[in-house]
């Protein structure tokens, strides 16, 4: 019997750890948007440097680790590296674009979509993914969707919209993603990611880019360092935990916005028809993940 816990007290020691680690994630990614709307007030930074000093704060982590490591770049499919990046970049400038001009809450929940738009994608361009349940699922979760943009009015809000697209682009990037784990280890994947990242960022915004003063120093840092420590847990956290655990956990940044945006931005509380589809694209999401046992 002693043999028995001893063999699984470590287990369910690791599996705990890794619950946490992806609950912290989604908690770390929403205060970098947090830091993004509590600076308003203080500073005027757009959201292009926001996302430029996140990508520049994740190479030099990325660098100076894979330095101490010891370890080389084994790049093999250049495209998939490229196309991780694009994808990724454009999704994270849409969803601070979404947090900068609209309410926090619904920012965070529909970038949270992209596992409804990585399930769309798999049936269109995957024949072999095509599962009418998920289907279902998915035009389940758009009813949700459409409550989240636009309920009562006829057109959606544009910032609304920028969230949208950030759902759409990171589902393109965690395919890419997914693909380029096939040929490369994840510090390649992530030293492409920030690096060009932070190149294209440069290239496209760089008038919005300027020498900080202090208090604009500290805004930029605490949503980088957010922003970069969420990807790390998420990393780490995957390790212990099933792909289903992990997606259903991280789906709760959805409940995260819903309830502490009111509370700790002053946003406006979610009507009943929002919070209807903030529940609908939490509940499609975990049947998503635990159609994939």
């Amino acid at each position: 019997m002693n043999i028995q816990w001893s063999g699984l007290t470590p287990r369910v020691s690791r599996q705990a750890a890794g619950w946490l680690a992806i609950f912290g994630s989604a908690f770390f990614f929403y205060l970098a948007t947090l830091t993004i709307r509590w600076a308003a007030p203080h500073v005027t930074i757009g959201s292009a440097y926001f996302v430029f000093a996140r990508f520049l704060l994740g190479f030099s982590v990325v660098s100076v680790t894979m330095i101490l490591q010891k370890k080389r770049l084994q790049p093999k499919k250049y495209h998939y590296l490229i196309g991780r990046t694009l994808a990724n970049t454009f999704a994270v400038f849409c969803f601070y674009k979404a947090v900068e001009m609209g309410s926090l809450a619904e920012a965070n929940i529909l970038n949270m979509t992209y596992p409804l738009f990585v399930a769309l994608f798999c049936w269109f361009f995957l024949r072999g993914q095509r599962d009418l349940v998920s289907m279902i699922t998915v035009a389940v979760a758009f009813v949700g969707i459409w409550l989240i943009l636009a309920p009562g009015e006829i057109e959606p809000s544009l910032a609304n919209l920028w969230g949208l697209c950030s759902g759409v682009t990171a589902a393109a990037a965690i395919i890419y993603l997914n693909i380029s784990r096939r040929y490369h280890d994840s510090q390649t994947i992530l030293f492409y990611m920030f690096g060009l990242g932070t190149i294209l960022m440069l290239i496209f915004f760089h008038d919005a880019l300027f020498m900080p003063n202090l208090e604009e120093l500290f805004f930029l840092l605490s949503c980088s360092v957010a922003g970069v420590l969420g990807q790390y847990l998420l990393t780490y956290g995957f390790l212990y935990v099933s792909a289903v655990e992990g997606s259903i956990i991280s789906s709760s940044r959805i409940l995260l916005a819903a309830l502490l945006g009111p509370l700790l931005v002053a946003d406006p509380a979610l009507t009943i028809a929002g919070w209807c589809g903030a529940l609908l694209i939490f509940s499609a999401n975990a049947t998503l993940a635990l159609r994939k046992i």
